[in-house]
C-alpha cells in the first residue's frame, strides 16, 4: 500500500512522523526506500545485506528524526544516515584491513581507455559492485557521494594516503574490468 508514496508530500509527513504517525513513517518509507536501497546497494557486497543496511537505516532515521530541523533537503538528510549506517556496517567488518599503502598505489596505471567512455551505466555498475569491499566503498565516497578524502579518512578511520590509493587501485581494477 503507497497511500503516501508521492515525494511532493514528503515535508507535510514528517511532522506527523516525529509524532509517531505510523502512516506517515510508512509514506516515507514508501517514498525514500528505492533511493536509500540504491545507496546501500552501492556499498554492500549483496542484495541480503544491503537489505539489512537498509532497515537498520530506517531504524536509524525514525529514531533521529527530531533532530531534522527542516532546513535543506530531507532527503540530503537522510541519505546521510543511510552512508553512515552502510559504513557503521563495514567497519564493523574490517573492509579496509588488506589496504595498500600509497607508494605502492603509484605503480597503478589511471589512464582512461576510450572504450570506457562508451560503457553502459548498468555495465559500469556491475563493474563497480564486483570491486572488493574497501576500493567500492572509497569509490563510492568519493565518486558517488562527494566526499573528500579528509572525510573518508575520518569515517574509515584510515589515513587520507590509504583512501587515495584506494581510489587510485579501484580505478585501475575498474579500468582492467571494462577493458573486457
Amino acid at each position: 500500500m503507497q497511500l503516501f508514496a508521492d515525494k511532493s508530500h514528503l515535508n507535510s509527513w514528517i511532522p506527523k512522523a516525529k509524532e509517531g504517525d505510523r502512516r506517515a513513517q510508512k509514506a516515507i518509507y514508501d517514498a525514500l526506500s528505492g533511493k536509500m536501497y540504491a545507496v546501500c546497494l552501492r556499498f554492500m557486497p549483496d542484495r541480503e545485506t544491503a537489505e539489512d543496511v537498509l532497515q537498520e537505516g530506517f531504524v536509524t532515521l525514525f529514531a533521529k528524526l527530531d533532530s531534522y530541523s527542516g532546513e535543506g533537503s530531507f532527503e540530503g538528510w537522510a541519505r546521510k544516515i543511510f552512508v553512515n549506517t552502510a559504513l557503521m556496517y563495514l567497519r564493523k567488518n574490517d573492509i579496509l584491513k588488506d589496504s595498500m599503502d600509497v607508494e605502492e598505489a603509484w605503480n597503478v596505471s589511471s589512464e582512461a581507455p576510450s572504450a570506457i567512455q562508451q560503457i553502459s551505466y548498468k555495465e559500469l555498475e556491475r563493474a563497480i559492485a564486483q570491486l572488493p569491499p574497501g576500493f567500492r566503498t572509497v569509490f563510492n565516497m568519493y565518486v558517488v557521494e562527494g566526499y573528500s578524502h579528509a572525510e573518508i579518512a575520518g569515517q574509515l578511520g584510515i589515513s587520507e594516503a590509504t583512501s587515495r590509493s584506494q581510489l587510485l587501485r579501484a580505478r585501475a581494477m575498474l579500468q582492467a574490468k571494462l577493458k573486457k
